[in-house]
């Protein structure tokens, strides 16, 4: 996509070169003054970057600087990452969510040993058959670390250019993307690009935000066409959200008479992959299997308090043809928690149940001691039910 395509398809009014200058001259020059000290930004190791921009996907700053530093600390360079124990890896990445994120950075540090030579690869094409990169990471390291005049176009970026050049796209269409990226390289300042993108970056961030902006306040308003029209509350143009949908499960909080907690391995892809959680049982699953699927109705947005006969021993028998293990199970729900995912919302009822000891277990599951928890790699939602299992309030 060139010039004339976003002038004439997109009608976009781009500047002469004098205010191109004048533009990046001024956000550079508040840049400087202004932004914020985060170690990633002490390096230009491309390395640190990726692990910093890959962090930062779905979490904010405040989060990932903790996890950044521990983890530059336990795998302080690509060799590390490629040889480290993925269950090791998901227990640094707990409470970061979004667990593909870390698989797919070890899978990258593996396909750079043995394709680059363990070298970080320079040319962005290159960059972008890493695993887990995209163009906005790959554009990051490009200009960060390489100081090659790549846009790194993210969603505080698209904002920003949105109101500048009053962009009428709907910047959550992925197609949209692109016209983004071309604008972008028409202003990229190409002697500090890396400077350029993070800057776009602070400015949506701390000042171009999407909810209480001021546009009077911002070092570019002077280049603000949205600002300079009056039309600012018109930008970005964003299509709403699709609603999450809602998930409702039974947690199944097993313990033989030593006191231990069955817990089992999630599969390989999907969902939580390889991480460690209580059986969780879909209530549609019990549904389906039920005589009477309107016993397990969620009415007014919650599961009563107290199962009656019937549905637990449907949970047992479930339980029994999954895990292969007789047990009891009380009809007090024992607690209640909410996770949301990106495209889900989980409502889970904790519901502990017994068995007797010295059974054998399936191959994915294990039994685990309260006091051993540190020694799994658990997602958010189990700390979850841990804290709301052992520390219940009122339900």
């Amino acid at each position: 996509m060139d010039r004339k395509d976003l002038e004439e398809k997109y009608g976009i009014d781009l500047w002469d070169d004098q205010t191109r200058q004048d533009f990046r001259e001024t956000l550079l020059a508040w840049y400087d003054q202004e932004k914020r000290d985060l170690p990633w930004r002490q390096t230009k190791d491309p390395y640190k970057i990726w692990v910093s921009e890959i962090m930062l996907q779905q979490t904010q700053v405040a989060t990932v600087i903790p996890y950044y530093e521990k983890f530059i600390q336990t795998y302080p360079d690509i060799k590390s990452l490629a040889e480290s124990n993925e269950d090791d890896l998901l227990r640094l990445w707990q409470g970061l969510g979004y667990y593909s994120r870390a698989r797919n950075m070890r899978q990258a540090a593996q396909q750079i040993m043995e394709d680059y030579g363990g070298h970080f690869p320079k040319d962005p094409k290159e960059i972008k058959k890493l695993k887990g990169i995209g163009p906005y990471t790959s554009g990051a390291i490009a200009s960060m670390a390489f100081d090659q005049a790549e846009p790194a176009v993210d969603g505080n970026l698209m904002r920003v250019l949105a109101r500048v050049f009053e962009v009428d796209l709907d910047v959550k269409k992925s197609s949209n993307r692109k016209v983004f990226e071309a604008l972008t390289k028409e202003i990229i300042d190409p002697d500090r690009p890396g400077d350029f993108n993070q800057a776009m970056m602070d400015l949506g961030a701390t000042i171009s935000t999407p909810k209480n902006y001021n546009p009077e306040l911002s070092p570019i308003k002077e280049f603000d066409q949205s600002y300079l029209n009056d039309t600012w509350r018109r930008y970005p143009v964003a299509s709403s959200n699709k609603k999450a949908k809602k998930e409702v499960y039974l947690a199944l909080l097993v313990k033989d008479k030593d006191g231990d907690y069955l817990v089992e391995k999630r599969p390989a892809k999907g969902l939580l992959a390889n991480l460690w959680l209580f059986p969780i049982i879909n209530l549609e699953d019990l549904k389906q299997a039920s005589q009477d699927p309107e016993s397990w109705q969620v009415k007014q947005g919650a599961l009563q308090e107290v199962l009656d006969q019937d549905q637990v021993n449907q949970v047992q028998a479930y339980f029994k043809d999954h895990y292969h293990l007789p047990s009891q199970f009380n009809q007090q729900v024992q607690g209640q928690v909410s996770h949301a995912f990106s495209h889900l919302n989980w409502s889970i009822y904790l519901l502990e149940g017994q068995v007797d000891s010295g059974q054998a277990i399936p191959d994915q599951c294990e039994w685990l001691s309260p006091d051993q928890r540190e020694a799994y790699a658990f997602p958010k939602v189990q700390e979850k039910i841990w804290e709301t299992y052992f520390n219940p309030s009122l339900f």
